[in-house]
């Protein structure tokens, strides 16, 4: 059976929805700004790419504030025999830090399966669901999880939620490994120096296009190919020889039975880190020889981590739909091996190509999906 998205839908720094999300992206306004959600004194950066009204250390955790809100505003049913998919980092951490200051040192609420368990319970489904913890590839392996399952006929409908937050544990993480840029993140520019840290909530309910025909749902996409490998490299550092991510690469081509001439546009995982960029566009020359439109999102909204490969297949999907490859925003000036791929302004793209989306993670992960319309 083939995996098609039936409906999506997400939360960004630049507000509820994709079409916020997309409208944002494609004005070339960056959504990140100063951080002050917490005190940045002590860390090597003070910027990140946050979601409004949000209330930090409160009762309720940010991702939950997220969920909740994305979850109100579903446009479709969500059936409840559908098998669950939940894909996060660190999840509800800030639960932790506030358990910590209040003194309790009750590590109990931020466990993964609680949350699992309040995701199941506000959108209705009676599966009891998985976690998927992959490191920054997290929700991109989720969704080649829920294709694969119901491409072997294990289950006709899945519901992938992907969310993360932006907190102090986190933060204080990637300043300690100095990888944040004080600048914001700036994808594929000569002059990047590290990544940005953004946050996201979002889901895809995926069928197989039996059932969606069956229940008369909107396809608004469909999952061709997956693939996952590990460079077995460095915990913290991609490989320089790219052949973990072009290996990924390569089986998700072979899994959607293409070649690369068929992909007309490429969302790389291109976190603005002088490393992983170098190193994608390494991969991207090995492999297509006729150089596909590539594009970062993430200067635009920042490394929504657990939830940046889902969010990336859904802004993916809205520009074959639209025919547009996005704009790579806060690019200024061009890394020279980039050039040929990466540019700040929108491009077109032949409405009949599909999409190659990457992503990566710390441990050496590499994941790929394809997708059209």
């Amino acid at each position: 059976m083939r995996a098609v998205v039936v409906s999506c839908n997400m939360v960004t720094p630049y507000g509820l929805g994709a079409d916020a999300c997309w409208d944002g992206i494609m004005s070339g306004q960056t959504a990140i700004s100063r951080l002050g959600r917490f005190n940045t004194n002590a860390f090597h950066a003070d910027c990140a790419a946050t979601v409004d009204n949000l209330e930090y250390l409160r009762k309720e955790s940010l991702v939950m504030q997220m969920l909740r809100s994305l979850f109100d505003s579903v446009p479709v049913p969500i059936p409840r025999d559908a098998r669950l998919m939940m894909a996060t980092i660190k999840g509800e951490i800030d639960l932790l830090e506030k358990s910590l200051l209040q003194g309790t040192g009750d590590a109990s609420s931020c466990n993964l399966g609680h949350l699992l368990k309040k995701v199941a319970d506000i959108t209705g489904v009676e599966d009891r669901g998985i976690i998927v913890s992959a490191a920054c590839a997290s929700s991109t392996a989720a969704v080649a999880r829920a294709a694969a399952m119901i491409r072997e006929e294990h289950c006709d409908c899945a519901l992938v939620v992907a969310c993360d937050s932006v907190t102090e544990f986190l933060f204080s993480g990637f300043s300690a490994l100095m990888a944040l840029d004080k600048s914001g993140a700036r994808p594929f520019d000569k002059n990047r120096n590290g990544l940005t840290i953004g946050e996201a909530a979002a889901f895809a309910l995926v069928m197989s296009e039996e059932r969606a025909k069956q229940e008369k749902r909107e396809i608004v996409g469909r999952i061709t190919g997956w693939g996952l490998s590990d460079d077995a490299y460095h915990m913290t550092r991609p490989s320089s020889d790219s052949a973990g991510r072009v290996l990924a690469i390569k089986k998700a081509l072979k899994n959607a039975g293409i070649d690369q001439n068929s992909i007309g546009l490429i969302s790389a995982h291109g976190t603005g880190t002088v490393y992983n960029d170098a190193m994608e566009i390494k991969a991207f020359d090995a492999i297509f020889n006729n150089k596909p439109p590539v594009y970062s999102i993430k200067g635009a909204i920042g490394h929504t981590m657990g939830a940046a490969g889902l969010v990336e297949m859904i802004i993916a999907l809205r520009g074959l739909k639209e025919e547009t490859v996005p704009p790579t925003v806060n690019l200024k000036d061009c890394e020279e091996d980039a050039q040929a791929w990466v540019s700040s302004g929108s491009r077109s793209v032949d409405k009949e190509k599909m999409a190659l989306i990457t992503s990566a993670g710390f441990g050496g992960i590499n994941a790929a999906l394809i997708c059209h319309k």
